[in-house]
């Protein structure tokens, strides 16, 4: 340790970050009661679908500004604003399945339409109107994607769940000590890469990809693995696929892929929409939501986030395309380590740390 110890609490929490958590109980409350007064009405015929829709998407939409507009207003740290606007976007998520679905089986229910979404056979057997148990528990559980019922297991394993929470508790504790040990002096004694020379724009990557590639692995671990199965444990969630080999260039975050797979993709394509552009919607969808859970908290709009979601395109391209000329799977991982660890995130926590400081500084 070069400085010493350098962990400072004022990067976690201040004071002024309090008046922003009543905005979490208004978030996991308030909008979704909305959402199943309504569905409540819709099966009951008192609003016609067209109604039920409109206050879905005004419910959903107001989900998402509220925080937005609170976050600014409060001069609350980064990661408290992060937070929130991350709990905000999930419970968005969860908003639009709940209503989705829930359209889908008035449909199958009530007038015997084709559905956009494709359910189970117990889900056949058994469509029901929601039910405030049910609600509340999709809201609580590891999943995005609304269903009647899920797969349960048969009781809660207390011992694994002790061990799981230290674990949490600990890589936790060791994702601070690596921003503020390791990330933060080398991002401070940075230059604006856009703006530096190319040489020390490159130095920089460089000292941030190795501290940066254990962070990952490390918030990768704590929240995917263990966070999430400690939710599943307590709530005797069945399903535990949270995520796939994302190291050997699958899918990362497997709750947000089914989401947009269930609901963004398939949709497109049973309303006619190519392959292609299916994808790019799919694509276009993701990127602004990791846009408004970076640029939200960090009071700045520079597009980073939104462009590191879309490159990702060429670069699927990119891959597939050199998979089939060298015919070697090797190449799509070397293809995510370099771009997606090594360099894409140096470079965009890079960018906008300076981009922050720049604001601070005109406010001042």
């Amino acid at each position: 340790m070069k400085y010493g110890l350098l962990i400072r609490a004022g990067f976690w929490f201040n004071d002024k970050s309090l008046r922003d958590w009543p905005l979490l109980i208004l978030s996991l409350l308030a909008f979704p009661l909305g959402a199943f007064a309504v569905e409540k009405l819709a099966f009951n015929n008192l609003i016609t679908d067209g109604v039920a829709t409109c206050l879905h998407i005004f419910l959903s939409t107001t989900e998402i500004i509220y925080p937005v507009l609170v976050i600014l207003k409060c001069d609350s740290a980064v990661l408290s604003g992060f937070l929130l606007i991350f709990i905000a976007c999930i419970v968005w998520l969860k908003l639009v399945s709940f209503a989705h679905t829930n359209h889908d089986i008035r449909q199958l229910t009530m007038g015997g339409k084709k559905v956009d979404n494709e359910l189970s056979t117990d889900d056949v057997d058994n469509l029901q109107p929601p039910t405030l148990e049910n609600l509340i528990y999709f809201m609580m559980a590891p999943t995005l994607c609304y269903q009647p019922s899920y797969p349960r297991t048969s009781c809660v394993r207390k011992g694994w769940l002790i061990r799981q929470i230290i674990l949490y508790l600990i890589f936790t504790g060791l994702q601070g000590f690596i921003i503020e040990q390791y990330i933060n002096p080398i991002v401070v004694n940075s230059q604006h890469p856009l703006k530096g020379g190319l040489l020390n724009a490159v130095e920089t990557v460089l000292k941030l990809s190795v501290p940066n590639v254990y962070l990952w692995l490390c918030m990768f671990y704590a929240f995917f693995h263990l966070w999430l199965n400690i939710l599943a444990e307590i709530l005797r969630f069945g399903d535990r696929e949270f995520y796939k080999d994302w190291w050997n260039a699958k899918t990362i975050d497997e709750p947000v892929h089914k989401w947009v797979v269930r609901h963004i993709y398939f949709p497109c394509m049973r309303n006619g929409i190519s392959k292609e552009v299916a994808v790019l919607i799919s694509f276009l969808v993701s990127a602004v939501l990791h846009e408004i859970c970076v640029a939200v908290p960090c009071r700045i709009l520079k597009f980073w986030a939104f462009l590191g979601i879309m490159l990702q395109i060429p670069l699927i391209v990119l891959t597939a395309y050199l998979k089939s000329k060298f015919r070697d799977t090797m190449v799509g991982n070397m293809i995510f380590w370099f771009f997606f660890c090594i360099y894409g995130q140096p470079m965009c926590l890079l960018l906008y740390y300076h981009d922050v400081m720049n604001r601070i500084e005109k406010a001042r």
